[in-house]
């Protein structure tokens, strides 16, 4: 048993989080976590059902659990289509974000409490979309990994830290579906179920390996980004786009994306519902003169009516008829550095920098059980090794790490090995 699951069975037998205890086994395994504690609550759809909730929620103590359900791969956005929560003196809820659209009130009443999500960033976006924003949160996936847990994902932190074993079949499903059948609604509460019990354990284990600071300052970062800006040129996300190389097989892509994005934004259905990002691509490659060229192409075939296959071709000719001028260029240029693999050609110092430094990186890592990317972002490594300050010391180089956004735990564990790296490549 590990130290984190000694801690979470004492925070069992001592505090009465997580299933009663007659219920856990006693040969190790895990134990299905079959039915929500007070069962499956009714889901909230108007506003006084609200209401009641955030009385509820708003007299209830200590944090509160939150998650969302979103319908991912069957609607346009990332729209939230079911929220649950859990808090102390409350009981869990599930709010349909379809009925009540404003929960403002509920993010409100709430607003002084610390929110325990799991994998927050997932999150957070679509609950800041109805209202609901934390100012100090608790990511119990990023603690897991802060924590040195292979496995992060919810049911195998539940299980690993906690003993239980949660079932995940519904993961995946259309989540925009109403009603909700009942066996979605009891994973959905039970996804809250054990988050306080999680949290808990995982305070205890970082505080033990002396990393409890470090997450609070992950965390206020978290809760204290703004939201990220729309992504520019999102076209060229295109899957397969590496294969296009000509500008006007580019503007092909463009023109048979947003045309594709305009039509499952009417919809309200997701983008590769309407036209694959495959199909985009072999149009683009053959540029075809005609709809008759265009329905040869895959994902162009029988089943695609005449009406379809017009529209998009449409935006075949779009993208034909445009002037030299308007065609999209090959890339946008760089905001950073350049991709590493160039790095021994354009600049044989930074390629050796930026291998001293990954060593180090991978070495402190692994000396303090947590994934690289955590310790310190591989981005950050890139910019410091391939512009180094003029006076690579200690307090030049926390300084250009603070300035690309590492926080202060991260600064502190990382300079001297950085500088070290930048030295002996000189």
């Amino acid at each position: 048993m590990t130290d984190a699951q000694e801690t979470a069975a004492h925070l069992r037998t001592t505090t009465g989080g997580g299933p009663p205890d007659e219920e856990v086994s006693s040969d190790g395994l895990p134990i299905p976590l079959l039915e929500p504690r007070e069962g499956i609550p009714p889901v909230v759809a108007d506003a006084a059902a609200l209401a009641r909730v955030v009385a509820a929620f708003a007299a209830g103590t200590g944090p509160v659990a939150v998650d969302a359900e979103r319908a991912s791969g069957y609607r346009y956005g990332q729209r939230a289509y079911l929220v649950q929560l859990r808090r102390e003196g409350a009981g869990s809820a599930l709010v349909d974000p379809v009925g009540c659209p404003d929960l403002s009130a509920l993010g409100g009443a709430l607003s002084s409490t610390e929110w325990i999500l799991h994998a927050a960033t997932q999150d957070l976006p679509c609950l800041r979309e109805i209202g609901m924003a934390p100012t100090t949160l608790f990511d119990t996936e990023l603690a897991g990994r802060l924590a040195g847990f292979p496995r992060v994902g919810l049911g195998a932190m539940v299980e690993s830290v906690l003993g239980y074993q949660l079932e995940k079949g519904h993961s995946a499903v259309d989540w925009s579906t109403r009603p909700l059948p009942e066996p979605w609604l009891r994973y959905a509460a039970l996804d809250v179920e054990l988050l306080v019990d999680l949290r808990d354990a995982l305070e205890k284990e970082l505080d033990r390996q002396g990393k409890l600071e470090w997450a609070r300052q992950e965390f206020d970062a978290i809760a204290s980004a703004p939201p990220a800006p729309p992504r520019k040129d999102p076209w060229r996300r295109t899957s397969g786009m590496h294969k296009v190389r000509r500008r006007r097989q580019m503007a092909v892509v463009r023109e048979l994306w947003e045309a594709r994005d305009r039509i499952a934004q009417r919809r309200d259905v997701s983008p590769g519902k309407v036209l694959g990002d495959a199909a985009i691509v072999e149009a683009a490659l053959a540029v075809p003169a005609n709809a008759h060229a265009l329905s040869a192409l895959p994902g162009y075939g029988q089943r695609m009516g005449r009406r379809q296959l017009d529209q998009w071709m449409a935006a075949v000719e779009r993208a034909k008829a445009l002037p030299e001028s308007e065609l999209p260029q090959p890339g946008a240029a760089p905001s950073g550095p350049p991709p590493p693999r160039s790095w021994a050609d354009k600049d044989p110092a930074a390629a050796a920098r930026l291998s001293a430094a990954r060593a180090a990186v991978s070495e402190l890592a692994e000396g303090l059980n947590l994934p690289q990317e955590n310790l310190i972002t591989p981005d950050t490594v890139r910019r410091l090794c391939w512009e180094p300050p003029r006076r690579a010391d200690a307090d030049a180089v926390a300084e250009a790490l603070a300035g690309y956004g590492a926080r202060p735990w991260q600064v502190e564990q990382v300079t001297a090995a950085l500088v070290a790296a930048l030295a002996a490549t000189g």
